[in-house]
């Protein structure tokens, strides 16, 4: 394993340094074992560790690629390990979007318009008081989503977007068993819509929190 490992840093050094660039062919490879001062068996390790996690792109016949390294493609690695998580990790992935959400969604100011303020009410506006729970938790995912992609950082984005789909059915369970659920969400969004309008950076850091953290403490509460 620490051979493989020492595999995996050396191609990492080469994406990092810009000797491989996404989409770059990898060379062939006893080519490439013999740069690295490695072993052909521990470098087939390696590749087969960063094609899991789609830093590299294996393609029978063809070569073995770097990915584009898109933040999404990244993320997808850690989208599997929160789907392998049972319910008991679902407090902490609520800790972390609420100290991470609250600062994507203040980063989000310096990039608003008036354009960008209407389209953020008109998705609320979509949702009234008879709209259904899955409904609402639809809504709400599209629309933190959203404001998170207007802070600018796309990794930050994608990876509280993974967080954010594997905390729904806890959403939903809370919408069904609180009243004024629908309500309680629309009230929150349109106070961040407007906190984000007058670019208050402490009351939307201070209402996002509010908002995520209302999940997580009903989920303490329940279990």
């Amino acid at each position: 394993m620490a051979v493989t490992d020492e595999a995996i840093a050396r191609i990492q050094a080469m994406i990092v340094s810009g000797d491989l660039k996404p989409g770059q062919r990898l060379p062939p490879e006893k080519e490439l074992s013999e740069t690295l001062g490695l072993s052909r068996s521990s470098l087939r390790e390696a590749v087969k560790a960063l094609e899991l996690i789609r830093v590299l792109d294996v393609r029978r016949g063809d070569g073995t690629y770097v990915t584009t390294l898109e933040p999404s493609l990244l993320h997808e690695a850690m989208s599997f390990v929160i789907d392998m998580h049972a319910d008991g990790s679902l407090i902490e992935m609520f800790e972390v979007r609420r100290i991470l959400e609250p600062s994507a969604s203040v980063m989000a100011i310096q990039h608003l318009d008036d354009e960008k303020i209407a389209e953020l009410r008109a998705m609320v506006d979509e949702v009234d008081e008879s709209t259904t729970v899955e409904d609402l938790v639809a809504h709400d995912l599209q629309f933190h989503a959203r404001v998170i992609e207007l802070s600018g950082n796309a990794y930050l984005a994608s990876l509280l977007a993974a967080l954010g789909s594997k905390t729904v059915r806890a959403r939903i369970w809370r919408g069904l068993t609180e009243e004024k659920a629908v309500a309680r969400t629309l009230q929150e969004h349109h106070a961040i819509i407007d906190a984000l309008e007058r670019r208050d950076i402490e009351l939307t850091r201070a209402l996002v929190t509010v908002h995520v953290s209302g999940v997580e403490s009903w989920l303490r509460r329940s279990m």
